[in-house]
């Protein structure tokens, strides 16, 4: 049971799942992980547009750049981020990933094992900070101590960009809930009956994933009040089994995703506090010293 774990085994689960399932190389070049994503080419192009939306809140250049909870920095718009900063340090709790990600950054990158809820760097050294659906892989009493930590190493005048999920949220919660049940229902359908000979073809199981615990907008404005300050926008509205099920190419697909995209850029809070995905933007100001 989740509720008797301690705050270590849950850190131990995770690490061990991306150690040696999550950041694994599969047949066809993908990492285990990206299969949680909708890789279908009707989606790419929404999916890669929401990804631009962390870049339009980091700086464009800097010495540093923190990428908590980094993994094997899997996607290429991630590469993007880099821009003009001299080094990206990487920091994420799998060693795994972090041996991934220097296949890719060789010496533009830093590479620490660290726990997200503590990282091992001094205040305000980072001119950029980015998190990629990494928070909800803390236990509960990690996810204030996660925002804390990235405001606490961001250099003032900088911003911080997290992106993580939501449970049940309003906007698509219910119709996730009714996609899961319609799903179910058709995978009991399609059982063979008893007594009928089973195909031969290979029969492939979705590895189960790690530990993931998230919350809602309100959670987090009440959790955060006062200790960070917090703008929460639009990442991605759009669940990954939403868009399995209801886009496709030849129902107009892409150009409904064109449509809500609009959408999310027109009302970007709204989208963020009730879609899946937010984008939670933290800035951290100049506090001017009063002259003696």
């Amino acid at each position: 049971m989740v509720e008797q774990m301690t705050e270590n085994d849950v850190k131990q689960q995770v690490r061990k799942f991306y150690d040696q399932v999550g950041w694994q190389l599969e047949s066809d070049g993908l990492y285990q992980n990206a299969h949680y994503e909708d890789l279908r080419p009707v989606s790419a192009e929404y999916i890669h547009r929401c990804h631009g939306r962390v870049g339009r809140h980091l700086k464009s250049s800097g010495k540093f750049l923190l990428d908590a909870g980094s993994g094997p920095v899997q996607y290429e718009e991630y590469m993007e981020y880099l821009g003009g900063y001299q080094f990206r340090v990487c920091a994420d709790i799998s060693i795994v990933a972090l041996i991934e990600a220097r296949k890719k950054l060789g010496e533009q990158g830093l590479y620490v094992v660290s726990d997200i809820a503590n990282l091992p760097f001094k205040q305000e050294v980072f001119e950029g900070v980015m998190s990629m659906h990494t928070i909800h892989h803390l236990p509960r009493e990690d996810h204030r101590k996660a925002y804390q930590e990235l405001y606490r190493v961001l250099s003032p005048d900088s911003t911080a960009v997290v992106v993580n999920g939501w449970t049940d949220p309003a906007l698509i919660g219910w119709l996730d809930r009714l996609v899961k049940t319609f799903n179910r229902t058709r995978r009991k359908l399609r059982k063979a009956p008893a007594g009928k000979m089973q195909s031969d073809k290979p029969v492939i199981t979705k590895e189960k994933g790690t530990f993931i615990q998230k919350y809602n907008a309100v959670w987090l404005k009440a959790e955060l009040d006062g200790i960070v300050p917090i703008e929460i926008l639009v990442w991605r509205s759009a669940s990954v089994r939403l868009l399995r099920t209801f886009i496709h190419q030849k129902l107009a697909g892409r150009q409904l995703l064109r449509w809500l995209f609009a959408l999310e850029e027109k009302y970007p809070h709204y989208f963020g506090e009730n879609g899946q995905y937010p984008l939670i933007v933290i800035n951290k100001p100049v506090i001017l010293k009063k002259a003696e």
